[in-house]
């Protein structure tokens, strides 16, 4: 039995933070994009007139899984190929083929697709239907485009087997697999789900993946996401809304409430021969519902995020350091450190999201590298939304590195502004969570100026998933190169400060990376490091030491709040108690259950300022490699706490040439320069591996006489910067 289509109303976005009065005068408006309402079908019904459109390259068994889908929900299933061309034609595909050759045959297989129509039922199109763009818009207006993702290699294999010589296109001077490479861009352009199909899938199983991916495409309502200090059960948020508020309005992070999606050991292994973009695509899919952003738009946001202004083809290379010790290189952005790879994509996920009545200001608190990699990442956002978006970044203005700072003031933009504070970086962060949960300065920029604030730090849930991407790719990498099977466990080690890096491989873990354990690297502020073995989170008496390590130079671990809530099951109330004892009384306690289940997950250790240069001076001396800093008191810890029975991944943070003083001086060369670009020019003139960044030494070129503000570490000195920054940016754009 059929059921109607019901579409279930556009849904308002709002900002928590802003007024009931505020959101009458500045965001009345619908977002852009249609939710489908809560209708779950059962396996015997079919939600209304639409199709299920099974696309794929031949031999990706789309007539078997076709008919199989029909027959689970009671309705027709319809192969183009033999129940319409060959109908149509009154002779066989590859006779047509062979009669009227390969362009002639994509013209006349496209016209006969224009000709068909059907409702509420199982559609399989040829391998070479989504190359004809009018037959594809005319199918897709009633159906549910689902991409039957097979391996290349796979569908060789079957192809070989089958004897098929009807592909279109296929010819002595183009080879299957060239074929097969091209058609991929016709296919993710149209699809709207899509399913991972393992070379030993039954057809069984891949039927019963399309009935879960269609569900899930119509019933958005379930991913939904709650703040970590929440207890009640009705206050769920989509996507679109977190990435927009940032920060929730209790004080707490957001979370997804079901957790993240688990794929399976067949599913990953799929993606071993992929690229990192495509890695990044499926991942993100499975994260992100298509009712928030839709697969095409999100393939085209992961392509512009990461592409040329990657300097590595592989994005995120996995290179071997030394016995089972691998490198993870996280600097090839474009500002050299791993925030890159949250701050290229998430700019465009942000722009996307947000209602196009209102101007946004991204606000930004920054121990070093978020800096540079937010205020790059907004600056290449296309230059109407930089009309409306523009971004803040707050530093301690003596608290990164020279040419940290040289690279911040670098990277200003007209959208884009740093501003350096006279304090620490928990003052910065502190700052920032107490300007968003003033629901009186909120509300008045909102009034006065039209615009909302927004968060770009990993407090926001948009920076912390593209980071899931790059440990799930680097043990892909590892099965890859040969170096394991894929099953084998890896452990990793992580510098660690706010703890979003080694937070995003617990969630890789949890989508079903093989990883063991998770190894949390502290600098001599090793408050992280006393609290996984004690239980015991002890801020009191504690001073923050500036380090080699500025980006971790933290006490206050924001994304620490979201493995807690995890671990305890979703208890926002417990989660709740914790932070505000912290707040209050400097210090909380886990309770035992908690602790172990914690201590099943990470183990931890912390490295002296001394043990970090005689690191890096180690490693030269006998691999020719530098390791910034951060990485090397991840190799440091990862030395004295792996077992050597399994590789290990070291996250390589940052690139060395932001931290040349300090490299210089663990490579024991005297002559140490004051200004940054002489620093660099002297590493360089070594010939390091790998080579000085090119991105970095542009960025210092270009702006070695810009200027920056500097505030005073009080709050009212903030905001007032922040108003002052938007007459100049919003009030002369508008």
């Amino acid at each position: 039995m059929f059921h109607t289509v019901q579409y279930r109303p556009l849904r308002l976005i709002t900002q928590n933070s802003l007024s009931n009065i505020c959101l009458k005068l500045m965001f009345s408006r619908l977002i852009t994009f249609e939710r489908i309402s809560k209708s779950w079908f059962s396996s015997h019904s079919l939600v209304g007139n639409k199709n299920i459109i099974l696309m794929g390259p031949p031999g990706a068994g789309k007539t078997t899984v076709g008919r199989i889908v029909g027959q689970k929900l009671d309705c027709p299933a319809i192969d183009i190929d033999d129940d319409v061309l060959e109908r149509t034609w009154n002779m066989s595909v590859a006779e047509k083929l062979q009669d009227v050759g390969n362009e002639q045959f994509l013209e006349e297989e496209g016209k006969a697709l224009l000709k068909f129509s059907a409702s509420g039922s199982v559609i399989s199109l040829t391998g070479s239907n989504p190359m004809h763009t009018a037959g594809m818009q005319h199918v897709k207006r009633n159906g549910i485009v689902v991409y039957l993702d097979v391996p290349t290699m796979v569908i060789m294999s079957r192809l070989k087997s089958m004897k098929v010589d009807r592909i279109v296109g296929q010819g002595p001077a183009t080879s299957l697999k060239d074929i097969l490479q091209f058609r991929k861009q016709f296919y993710k352009r149209w699809y709207d789900v899509r399913v991972l199909c393992g070379g030993n899938m039954a057809a069984e199983v891949v039927a019963e993946k399309v009935l879960d991916a269609v569900k899930r495409y119509q019933n958005s309502e379930v991913e939904t996401y709650v703040s970590t200090r929440s207890s009640q059960k009705n206050s769920h948020k989509y996507f679109s809304d977190v990435v927009i508020e940032g920060l929730a309005s209790d004080g707490g992070l957001f979370v997804p409430e079901r957790g993240l999606p688990e794929l399976t050991a067949e599913e990953w292994q799929t993606l071993i021969g992929a690229t990192y973009a495509e890695r990044a695509q499926v991942i993100l899919e499975r994260c992100i519902h298509p009712a928030d952003i839709p697969a095409s738009k999100l393939r085209e946001i992961v392509g512009t995020a990461y592409g040329e202004n990657f300097t590595c083809s592989k994005i995120a290379p996995v290179r071997h350091l030394t016995g089972n010790q691998f490198l993870l290189e996280l600097f090839h952005g474009p500002t050299a450190s791993f925030k890159d790879f949250a701050l290229q994509i998430m700019p465009h996920i942000f722009a996307y999201c947000i209602p196009r009545s209102c101007n946004y200001l991204v606000l930004v608190a920054t121990s070093g590298d978020t800096g540079s990699a937010v205020l790059d990442g907004f600056s290449r956002l296309h230059d109407t939304d930089k009309q409306r978006i523009a971004v803040m970044s707050f530093f301690p203005e003596d608290g990164v590195s020279p040419i940290q700072k040289s690279q911040m003031i670098g990277c200003q933009k007209e959208n884009a502004w740093s501003v350096g504070v006279k304090s620490d970086f928990d003052f910065c962060q502190t700052a920032m969570k107490k300007i968003f949960t003033n629901s009186d300065y909120t509300g008045y920029l909102t009034v006065e100026y039209g615009t909302a604030l927004a968060a770009a730090n990993s407090i926001n849930w948009a920076r912390l998933l593209p980071q899931v991407v790059y440990h799930a790719s680097a043990y892909l990498d590892l099965v890859h190169q040969g170096i394991i099977t894929f099953g084998d466990p890896v452990d990793v080690c992580i510098p660690t400060g706010n703890f979003g890096n080694i937070l995003a491989a617990l969630y890789a873990k949890m989508m079903g990376i093989p990883i063991r354990k998770c190894i949390c690297a502290s600098n001599e502020n090793n408050v992280l490091t006393d609290f996984i073995r004690t239980g015991i989170y002890d801020l009191r008496g504690r001073k923050l030491v500036p380090t080699f390590s500025p980006a971790v130079d933290i006490l206050k671990s924001s994304n620490l709040e979201r493995y807690l809530h995890l671990i305890a099951d979703g208890d926002g109330q417990l989660v709740m108690q914790l932070y505000n004892q912290l707040e209050n009384q400097g210090h909380f306690r886990l309770q035992k259950d908690l602790l172990e289940k914690l201590q099943r997950d990470l183990v931890a250790g912390w490295c002296s300022e001394e043990d970090c240069l005689a690191a890096i001076h180690s490693v030269y001396s006998t691999t020719g490699y530098i390791l910034d800093t951060h990485t090397a008191v991840a190799k440091v810890v990862a030395d004295r706490l792996q077992d050597k029975t399994c590789p290990i991944i070291i996250s390589s943070t940052a690139h060395y040439s932001k931290f040349a003083p300090a490299i210089l001086r663990a490579l024991r060369i005297t002559e140490i320069k004051q200004n940054p670009l002489s620093q660099l020019h002297l590493l360089s003139s070594y010939s390091p591996l790998p080579p000085v960044h090119w991105g970095l030494l542009a960025t210092l070129k270009k702006n070695e006489n810009e200027g920056h503000r500097v505030c005073a570490a009080d709050l009212s000195m903030l905001m007032s910067c922040i108003e002052t920054l938007i007459q100049n940016h919003f009030m002369k754009v508008f």
